[in-house]
């Protein structure tokens, strides 16, 4: 029988909103056995492993509530296109030409073209290489760069039409570009050769330890049927050491309804959350739905993927399935169009439709600000991503001008009694959560930009509420029996040990922060002490 590990000597956050101590925390069986003052030591049996944290601070365990975990996890591989210009982006993918066996796909991925003086096209990948098939997706993932041999592989020319929901981008005389946007970037992605399911299994192995490494604990993965297989082979065979919230694809909730699943189904280590589905595409590609166009674009509203009717119909559906759905809506307009569907919804509550169950809204990135109480009126989650707002400031604000005072608008959707979960949408940004605390603290990059009072200083957070949307908020949406989220005698023993303490550093020292130690269910997974 293993002994317990006492933790003592520590600063301790017992809640991302209690106040410090210096308690002593005792674990066992996966489970805190007991937490008390460290002058009570003396009356409990101390029998155990005792681990003296002088000068460490220990919080819950952090969860990324957005996130692609395999996509993440392949990404470790990838070609790094997140570069300040073309022409390093592409030096970048010379050198991985040189070095992979020709016939074989050379896939990146981070390019940002509103970064460089100009976007890239087939042919600056075609002089690169016409014996790789190239596929880059863009940042946003919205989006994807690819050469004239992935074009061949995959049969489109000049001819080919744009798929629903996407387009081909084509010049003026109708040659091909090479950026294909939306869903036209499954034309290539789907004809990349997929791992097998335990082949998968070893990529999230891995990258599941570079997430223990950040101090996370906890994911809710948006990644699809693969993924969601390889991690059911991970917790079969023991190895799986995230708690995962798995997510439904839209066109899968039939299946999902037939067979009768349900939103908690699973265990501690993997349960199925939601439904995702889309309304628009991302700010980067200027497909995201607005309710007015783009600035310099007076064309161009962006593409909204569906009406509040449809909408509707898939609530019905997932009330009647018992599974809420997590809306992608970057948008006002596509914001806009989701809470009136869901409003809709409620008020049918005498056909059988639940106004319980708890939907949330992927990114809300532009809001109407007669639509911050709404969240909090229609039970609806905003499922946010820090690190956005200071990647895309200058970009929002060249897109969206004076409508970016309503973006990423944290604070008031707090203050009009909204919920906040927060995660990092990687691998479009990185999982690193206090990359994302410093942003929803300071509104700031990592250089400081653009000034020390942060890009729309009024919608900064304090740091307890933002660590909050990183711990006991994205735990509650597990439905564990155990308490999760929070460092109190029987809950789970989730826990990340920190060489700086959060509350104590500069608010731009919050993205420096390193763990020294990240402890799942009473296993330590990450540790340097």
């Amino acid at each position: 029988m293993n002994k317990p590990i006492i933790l003592k000597d520590a600063v301790v956050y017992r809640s991302a909103q209690s106040k410090p101590s210096k308690d002593w925390i005792v674990i066992h069986d996966g489970v805190i056995q007991a937490i008390f003052p460290e002058g009570e030591a003396d009356v409990f049996d101390l029998n155990g492993e005792v681990l003296s944290l002088a000068g460490y601070t220990i919080l819950p365990g952090l969860y990324d509530s957005h996130i692609h975990l395999l996509q993440y996890s392949q990404s470790l591989d990838y070609v790094n296109c997140d570069t300040k210009t073309l022409d390093e982006c592409l030096q970048r993918i010379k050198q991985k030409a040189d070095s992979t066996e020709p016939g074989s796909w050379i896939i990146g991925h981070g390019w940002d073209q509103n970064l460089w003086t100009r976007s890239g096209t087939k042919e600056d990948l075609d002089i690169i290489s016409m014996q790789h098939p190239i596929f880059l997706t863009s940042r946003s993932l919205h989006s994807a760069w690819i050469n004239s041999y992935a074009f061949r592989l995959a049969g489109i020319d000049q001819s080919t039409t744009d798929p629903d929901g996407g387009v081909i981008v084509r010049s003026c005389s109708g040659e091909l570009t090479g950026i294909l946007l939306e869903k036209a970037t499954a034309l290539i992605s789907d004809i990349i050769p997929a791992p097998d399911p335990h082949n998968a299994a070893e990529l999230i192995q891995r990258g599941q330890q570079e997430l223990w490494q950040f101090g996370l604990v906890g994911v809710h993965n948006f990644d699809r049927q693969l993924s969601f297989r390889s991690l059911q082979i991970l917790q079969q065979r023991g190895d799986l050491g995230l708690r995962v919230l798995q997510s439904i694809p839209l066109e899968a909730l039939p299946s999902a309804q037939e067979v009768g699943l349900r939103q908690g189904f699973g265990n501690d280590w993997l349960k199925i959350g939601s439904v995702k589905l889309f309304m628009d595409g991302a700010l980067g590609p200027h497909t995201a739905a607005m309710n007015a166009p783009y600035e310099n674009e007076p064309n161009n509203t962006g593409v909204l993927l569906m009406d509040e009717e449809q909408l509707i119909e898939i609530l019905k559906q997932s009330h009647s399935a018992a599974l809420p759905l997590a809306i992608h809506a970057i948008g006002d307009l596509a914001n806009h169009t989701a809470l009136n569907a869901i409003q809709k919804a409620r008020s049918m509550h005498k056909e059988g439709l639940s106004p319980y169950l708890t939907h949330r809204i992927e990114h809300a990135q532009l809001l109407n600000e007669n639509d911050y109480a709404r969240f909090q009126t229609l039970n609806i989650t905003a499922s946010m991503q820090p690190v956005h707002a200071t990647s895309d400031m200058h970009m929002a604000q060249q897109n969206w001008g004076q409508r970016s005072k309503n973006s990423y608008a944290w604070r008031s959707l707090l203050n009009a009694g909204a919920e906040l979960l927060f995660g990092s949408d990687a691998p479009v940004e990185s999982p690193n959560p206090f990359l994302g605390i410093h942003a929803a603290v300071t509104r700031r990059r990592a250089d400081g930009s653009p000034d020390t009072n942060g890009w729309i200083p009024e919608q900064c957070l304090e740091i307890a509420e933002a660590i909050h949307a990183y711990t006991r908020v994205p735990a509650r949406y597990f439905h564990s029996n155990r308490l999760w989220g929070t460092l109190e005698p029987f809950s789970a023993a989730d826990l990340v040990v920190l060489k700086q303490d959060p509350y104590k550093v500069q608010a731009h020292s919050i993205k420096d922060i390193t763990p020294a130690g990240t402890m799942v269910a009473g296993q330590w997974r990450f540790r340097t002490f």
